[in-house]
């Protein structure tokens, strides 16, 4: 099971989706006749420090394993994403040639690029293979590691202490946040400055984004618990930005809490309070979640039944995680969606896990003309549509099921 951080059960249940297999592991041909495995997939919340975390039947080493198939790179709207976010750090902090930024979770060096391109030393820390053999390829060291204390003694003993320490979207994959934290404490310069980004479960539980609960996402955080652990390892947060990405994420900015070089920023007063005037820090706001939950299954569902009657085709785009949840949860499988595209080549000819809809090449819309496009992951939404906008030749729409059923 997970290791909570205030070492209490997690008895308030807010979500339940069911079964489903782990979002990522996607099946071959020869794979769609053995057994599959389903785990539950349920979100708690802790009443202390109002930290969500479903509960951990599949071993994170298990999910981050050579055969991880998700490649940051192949997002366009992610990848300006991290160019701006490069420049801006090099801008406010002074990186150069003589600091040292370490990420986490560094995949394909979608990131480190940026600051590689700047002549700003960096470090990969990237548990699976595939992901950072091609981020070797471009000259981005790359350590095949999950990080904790452990890893971090052994940075601080080689010399790779960071002065910037980062991480986007990996806090919420950590299964076990008091190693994870209290090595970040360890693999920090003083002075240094981490920056992780996250998706804000108050966007989750607001817009009503379930598909974000699977497998591989541990935890679900606020900026109030996300201050609770790392106040508890010796950091504050000194300055949070809101962000656009995954439907809304937060940036946050931390320092030993000791140092006085880096000055307390009001935004981080400011959206803590949001935070509990929304009443994020009661057990009553998790409350009706799941009827929101169950509104979406039974919308979405109606309209594949209703267009499917109607002799329409269906296919659907971006085989991510979150559409993974989205389908497992509502029961859809080749009866209601024919097909889905995907850019990544590592996900092509295989197989969505539970659902068994095949992943097949952006030809494929061309060929079959299919009346109508789900788009799963909806977060990049406008960067689909103006990739495909020649659906409209043929008359095709674009259907998001999250928050609500749109068609467009």
């Amino acid at each position: 099971m997970i290791c909570r951080f205030d070492g209490l059960p997690l008895t308030h249940e807010f979500a339940d989706l069911g079964f489903s297999p782990p979002s990522n592991s996607f099946l071959t041909a020869a794979q769609l006749n053995e057994p599959e495995v389903y785990y539950p997939l349920r979100l708690f919340v802790s009443e202390r420090t109002f930290l969500v975390q479903v509960d951990e039947y599949k071993n994170h080493d298990e999910i981050f394993s050579s055969d991880y198939v998700y490649f940051s790179s192949y997002s366009s709207t992610w990848l300006k994403h991290s160019e701006a976010y490069a420049e801006m750090m090099i801008e406010r902090f002074g990186y150069g040639k003589t600091s040292q930024v370490v990420e986490i979770a560094s995949n394909d060096g979608y990131l480190l690029q940026y600051f590689k391109e700047k002549a700003v030393p960096v470090l990969g820390i990237e548990p699976t293979a595939g992901t950072a053999a091609v981020a070797r390829k471009k000259g981005i060291e790359s350590w095949i590691e999950f990080f904790g204390v452990a890893l971090a003694k052994r940075m601080v003993k080689e010399g790779r202490q960071a002065d910037l320490l980062l991480g986007n979207n990996v806090l919420a994959h950590v299964p076990d946040l008091n190693d994870f934290v209290a090595g970040l404490k360890i693999a920090l310069k003083p002075g240094g400055v981490i920056t992780m980004e996250f998706p804000h479960l108050m966007q989750l539980v607001e817009c009503n984004q379930f598909d974000t609960i699977y497998h591989e996402h541990f935890s679900y955080l606020s900026l109030i618990a996300v201050q609770a652990i790392f106040r508890h390892h010796g950091l504050e947060i000194f300055d949070v930005h809101e962000i656009s990405t995954h439907g809304g994420s937060l940036r946050i900015f931390a320092k030993h809490e000791d140092d006085r070089t880096h000055e307390t920023k009001p935004a981080v007063e400011a959206l803590a309070e949001t935070e509990r005037k929304k009443g994020m820090n009661t057990l009553a706001y998790y409350k009706g979640f799941q009827a929101k939950v169950n509104h979406v299954k039974n919308t979405f569902l109606g309209f594949l039944l209703q267009a499917k009657k109607d002799g329409k085709t269906i296919a659907a785009y971006g085989a991510a995680a979150k559409g993974n949840t989205l389908l497992n949860y509502c029961g859809i499988k080749t009866d209601l969606i024919d097909f889905v595209v995907d850019a990544n080549p590592n996900k092509q000819k295989k197989f969505l896990p539970g659902s068994h809809i095949p992943v097949l090449e952006e030809t494929s819309l061309k060929n079959y003309k299919p009346d109508y496009i789900v788009i799963l992951p909806w977060n990049i939404k406008e960067e689909i549509e103006e990739q495909l906008s020649y659906i409209r030749d043929w008359n095709g729409k674009f259907v998001t099921a999250i928050p609500d059923l749109q068609l467009f």
